[in-house]
Parts: C-alpha cells; sequence; structure tokens
C-alpha cells in the first residue's frame, strides 16, 4: 500500500537520492552536478519557512517518489503562481505514483488561493507531459534548445493549470 503524506526530516536522505539519481541519469531536471545534504536540507527547512508543500510516496517504509511547488518568479505580481516539481525513483516510474503525488499539490495550491501552476517539463519527457496532461494542464510553450546536458540540445516545455482561485486577488 502506498500512503501520501507531508513529508519530514526524516525523509531527506531518501528524497535527496531520488533527486540525484535523476540529475545524473535522465533530463528532468537541468543540473548537472548531484546536491549534497545540507543543500537538500537548506531546500526542505526553505518550503516550511514559506509554508510551501512537500510530499512523499511511501511504502513499507521506502520513499517512492517526492513532489513540491515552490516560487515560480520573483517578483511580487507572480505571487499567484508556483511551479510544481514531481520525482519518482527510477525503479518506481510507470506505476502510478505521479498521480498520487500531483494531486495532493493541486489541492494544496487551491486551498492556499493559487490561481496557476506552472509545470516546466523536458520535450522528450512523454510520461510527466501525458501525467500532467491529465489533470487539465495544457501546454502554453514550448522552447527549443534551451538546455544542453548529455551531449545534446533540450527543448522545453512548459504546461499550465489554471485554479478558480483565489477568491478575492489583490495587489501588494
Amino acid at each position: 500500500m502506498i500512503t501520501i503524506r507531508a513529508a519530514r526530516e526524516a525523509d531527506l536522505p531518501s528524497i535527496l537520492a531520488i533527486y540525484n539519481d535523476i540529475i545524473l541519469t535522465t533530463t528532468a531536471v537541468y543540473q548537472y552536478e548531484p546536491q549534497s545534504m545540507d543543500m537538500r536540507k537548506a531546500w526542505y527547512e526553505g518550503r516550511l519557512k514559506d509554508g510551501l508543500p512537500i510530499f512523499v510516496a511511501e511504502s513499507g517504509g521506502q520513499i517512492l517518489g517526492f513532489s513540491s511547488y515552490g516560487p515560480f518568479r520573483a517578483w511580487p505580481a507572480y505571487k499567484y503562481t508556483v511551479e510544481n516539481s514531481v520525482y519518482v525513483s527510477a525503479e518506481q516510474r510507470g506505476k502510478g505514483i505521479g498521480k498520487l503525488l500531483i494531486a495532493p499539490l493541486i489541492d494544496a495550491a487551491g486551498k492556499s488561493d493559487l490561481h496557476a501552476i506552472i509545470a516546466s517539463i523536458d520535450a522528450s519527457n512523454d510520461a510527466s507531459l501525458r501525467l500532467h496532461r491529465s489533470f487539465g494542464f495544457e501546454e502554453v510553450a514550448h522552447f527549443k534548445q534551451v538546455g544542453y546536458k548529455f551531449g545534446r540540445w533540450l527543448d522545453l516545455k512548459f504546461l499550465e493549470l489554471i485554479l478558480d482561485t483565489p477568491r478575492e486577488p489583490r495587489e501588494g
């Protein structure tokens, strides 16, 4: 049985292992170097401080994947928009775990009065594109050759989900 729950600090070694494997073996993250535990701990503490969710999928005490969202851009007028992340361990991909991890992000965004969720996805990542589209995300941009990894140019797609929140948007 798979349980989706809020991440705890004790989950960080598993979260780090999943993230670093994705950095080293996929184009899902446009980074070259693995992160350290200190970097992942700072990420975790920053999310907590800012009231941003981190969810994990757990089965039998093992973390199978994680999801979160963070700011889309730093300028104040973007305060109703976030960018999501969903990562599943290599041996668990294709089993529906991503679907379990994205649903609570959408719910949390609505409860937080956010209006748009952006997913930045490598254009060759068909599984992630299908996952996001199954939740109503629509492609809004296709950037050609904006990344370079594993000896080739990478295209990046932006998908967007518009929520019917906030109830009363405001400036400032």
